[in-house]
């Protein structure tokens, strides 16, 4: 949600971050022709009350002297002001209701605003990302004499993920992770959770299950809304990322400003509808319906946060450097943000089946969006104001496994396992029949 004052005073500023999201100017418009007519009708119904207020003692003085017997014509006086009373509190009920169907279209015209855009993001589509930094080489498997193969075929081969069963026994973009493929998940989970904990985060396992204003609170019931798992018998959705009980954790609270930034990483199952991915990574286990992550989450004053998100991004890279994993960073369009975000940063693996970069994580700066939505402040100067939050993948499990398969795939059929990563599978170097 954005600052009402801000939109009155910079509605040129919304239509333009509009736009370069693709988004809808119109509903700019639309909030700002409801929210004058609810402060219109706010100023006249305050006005009525007003009078309602000095009608109600002068009412209540004719009563007294009507009893005393001291005015003249008393009855008439009291049955015209009577009369003049009732029509107001009429009008008042008429103007109130007329306020509240005013205010809820002003909310609704609100809810469909995204975040501001950050001015120095690249503006466009899911295509016009900037390449920031690319760090390590892809392998070069045809002059190590051997064709690699897809994660598919090594899971196989090594007894790691049945997709076949998932398949059977869930549907589609379902699977087990067996024998070593469940280890390695659990491996890379505490592998995960320790860099979180040396980077000064708390450790959290969240629900899974939230409430609908958890979800629309952190801007997943608009454009995301599609991808979501709802249960309608509970009115509960599952979530599709740790981000939304963590956001929603310290709803309706004022924080104590000593104690920001707080830092949070939590481990959760995620479920995603993936609507509208008919056709595309269907193999394997890259793009499927539910996956474990450890996801990075920050409550912090306004003005770090630009500095945290940063923070964000080189934990993602440390993770993936630890991994011995070849990749890039990226700065992800206007077009592709999401709503929550004014900015994001992508970090993309190589994987070599696919012969490119591949989002393995993702970084974003929600600004005070969420928190002005789930009611989060903190007091500054002795004031009230609205925290902001961010967001970062530390790891998503499937994804993760897909890039060490591949990447560290030897010619013997085996899988090396990464340095900082074997203390966490009995000091084992490889993956192997």
């Amino acid at each position: 949600m954005i600052n009402p004052d801000f939109i009155r005073d910079n509605s040129q500023i919304l239509k333009d971050s509009q736009r370069s999201r693709g988004e809808s100017e119109a509903v700019v418009d639309e909030y700002l022709k409801h929210d004058e007519m609810w402060r219109k009708l706010t100023v006249e119904v305050d006005g009525l009350r007003a009078g309602q207020k000095i009608m109600s003692k002068e009412i209540g003085n004719l009563k007294v002297a009507q009893k005393q017997g001291n005015t003249p014509d008393i009855d008439n006086k009291l049955s015209v002001l009577t009369i003049k009373a009732t029509d107001i509190s009429n009008k008042i009920a008429e103007i109130t209701k007329l306020q509240d169907t005013t205010k809820a279209q002003a909310d609704k015209a609100m809810l469909a605003i995204s975040n501001i855009v950050q001015s120095d993001a690249p503006v466009g589509d899911e295509s016009d990302f900037k390449v920031l930094e690319t760090i390590g080489t892809p392998r070069d498997f045809q002059n190590e004499g051997f064709k690699p193969k897809d994660h598919v075929e090594i899971g196989n081969e090594l007894k790691l993920i049945d997709l076949e069963r998932g398949s059977k026994v869930s549907g589609s973009r379902f699977y087990y992770l067996i024998n070593d493929g469940a280890l390695l998940e659990l491996a890379l989970v505490n592998f995960a959770m320790d860099i979180a904990q040396d980077f000064g985060f708390i450790p959290v396992i969240p629900p899974a299950l939230v409430k609908p204003e958890a979800m629309e609170g952190t801007g997943f019931l608009g454009q995301a809304a599609e991808n979501v798992y709802r249960i309608e018998q509970d009115d509960l959705y599952l979530v599709g990322t740790s981000e939304v009980p963590l956001a929603a954790m310290h709803m309706d609270e004022i924080l104590n400003n000593a104690e920001l930034p707080i830092k949070y990483a939590g481990y959760s199952p995620c479920y995603r509808r993936e609507a509208g991915s008919h056709g595309k990574d269907t193999r394997g286990i890259f793009r499927v319906h539910w996956f474990d992550k450890v996801e990075m989450f920050i409550f912090a004053e306004s003005k770090d946060a630009e500095k945290l998100h940063q923070q964000l991004l080189e934990i993602e890279k440390t993770i993936l450097t630890k991994l011995e994993l070849p990749f890039r960073v990226i700065d992800v369009a206007t077009g592709d943000l999401g709503s929550s975000a004014a900015r994001k940063y992508d970090c993309e693996a190589w994987i070599p089946s696919a012969n490119e970069y591949r989002e393995l994580t993702s970084t974003s700066n929600c600004t005070e969006f969420q928190a002005r939505r789930l009611k989060i402040r903190t007091r500054v100067g002795g004031k009230i104001a609205y925290v902001s939050t961010l967001n970062g993948t530390l790891l998503a499990v499937t994804r993760t496994i897909v890039a060490l398969l591949e990447n560290h795939q030897q010619k013997d059929g085996s899988v090396n396992i990464p340095v900082a990563l074997r203390p966490y599978l009995k000091n084992r170097t490889s993956l192997k029949i």
